[in-house]
């Protein structure tokens, strides 16, 4: 689910940036760009938790931009086929229930849900539930 792993990513950085705060703006580049994204690989990037070292750029030919590998570590989420997790339902309707896990949604439809239950309109608030409860 939750994972604390090593990745690499490079930050291009315009010549406008270059001066004294050049190693903070690459930091701050770093967090912008991959914070709240989701890769196939590895998942959502939650949060980098810290910067391992900065390589040297390495300029563009013809362009003044400067390449700079990055390596950095970040927790992120990573849910499985048939894992089993924690959720929150956030809508409850005849056709499934809607779900969110962390920075992801859900929907589980009602051909998933036991057919000994069924979807209850009148309960506050609507819910599936056997014809005993």
């Amino acid at each position: 689910m939750f994972y604390h792993i090593s990745l690499a990513h490079e930050i291009l950085l315009h010549p406008r940036y270059f001066g004294p705060n050049l190693l903070t703006t690459v930091k701050q580049k770093l967090f912008t760009e991959v914070e709240g994204t989701c890769t196939r690989k590895y998942g959502f990037v939650i949060t980098v938790t810290t910067i391992n070292n900065i390589r040297a750029g390495v300029i563009q030919p013809g362009r003044g931009f400067i390449l700079y590998p990055v390596k950095y570590k970040a927790i992120v989420f990573r849910p499985f086929k048939r894992e089993v997790l924690d959720t929150v339902v956030t809508q409850v309707n005849k056709i499934g229930l809607f779900n969110e896990i962390g920075p992801m949604s859900c929907f589980v439809s009602c051909h998933s849900i036991p057919s000994k239950m069924e979807f209850d309109r009148n309960s506050n608030p609507p819910c599936y539930k056997t014809m005993d409860e």
